[in-house]
């Protein structure tokens, strides 16, 4: 990448990185995000997820470099001071993020449109297990799954919601979706699916007044859905950008061999 790119600084509110950023606002001429090749997202995972849904409103979507000012930092870099940040933007490698849109249509007849960046999940309103008819291009491939619900998972997503409910860790540039069922009753040995990037994924409530369903779209919730479609959008690709051997990759063989 060329060392001229224009970078914006984009910050979280939390004391820690309003206090991490002052030395950055000095060191270099920063411009405005809609003006910006790159946008450096000071925070942590939730901060930087934030500036993309942001981003995802904008007509053309930028990469980000994230420097972790907040707690887990799973997609961010570390704070390097020892080197100047347009340095950091220069070397750092690029890994793509297909972001899912969540179309979902509720029992009164309202469609909502949101997009996610790390999972779509339905989960169950009530004490009733829900049941649910998952469709994948358009055929029917479980007539009825029950339990707490389902989620679809992006590989930049994988690690999170995915993983606490036993699903597969998914490798950047596999360009693969997890779909994992969330305490399933029926069938109850299902392990959940890898499905192509490329699929459009279905889910039909049923029985949806007995057993209402919620959709969430990382954090966007509609409630009361009885069809929820979900495809990846190559449209909206997104960009972050990692140090080098430090990349989101490594972080996830890391997360599959702790003990």
């Amino acid at each position: 990448m060329s060392e001229k790119l224009k970078l914006a600084l984009v910050v979280s509110d939390s004391a820690k990185a309003q206090e991490g950023a002052e030395p950055l606002r000095r060191s270099h001429a920063w411009v405005k995000p809609a003006e910006a090749d790159v946008l450096v997202v000071l925070g942590g995972d939730g901060f930087l997820l934030h500036t993309l849904h942001e981003m995802l409103d904008w007509d053309r979507v930028k990469p980000c470099y994230g420097l972790n000012l907040g707690t887990v930092g799973f997609l961010m870099n570390g704070h390097h001071a020892e080197k100047p940040i347009d340095e950091l933007v220069a070397e750092a490698h690029r890994v793509a993020v297909r972001p899912l849109e969540m179309h979902a249509v509720t029992q009164d007849g309202r469609e909502l449109f949101y997009y996610a960046i790390n999972e779509v999940s339905l989960l169950r309103e009530t004490r009733q297990t829900a049941k649910l008819e998952v469709k994948i291009n358009g055929k029917v491939r479980m007539e009825e799954l029950a339990g707490d619900g389902v989620l679809v998972s992006t590989p930049a997503g994988s690690t999170a919601y995915n993983l606490s409910a036993n699903g597969p860790i998914l490798p950047l540039g596999s360009r693969m979706l997890a779909l994992t069922p969330i305490s399933p009753f029926r069938p109850r040995r299902w392990k959940g699916a890898i499905i192509p990037e490329s699929a459009e994924v279905e889910f039909r409530v049923r029985e949806p007044s007995k057993r209402p369903v919620a959709a969430v779209a990382d954090q966007k919730e509609v409630r009361d859905v009885k069809l929820v479609r979900i495809i990846a959008s190559a449209e909206k690709e997104l960009t972050l950008l990692f140090d080098p051997g430090f990349t989101l990759e490594e972080r996830i063989f890391a997360e599959q061999f702790q003990v």
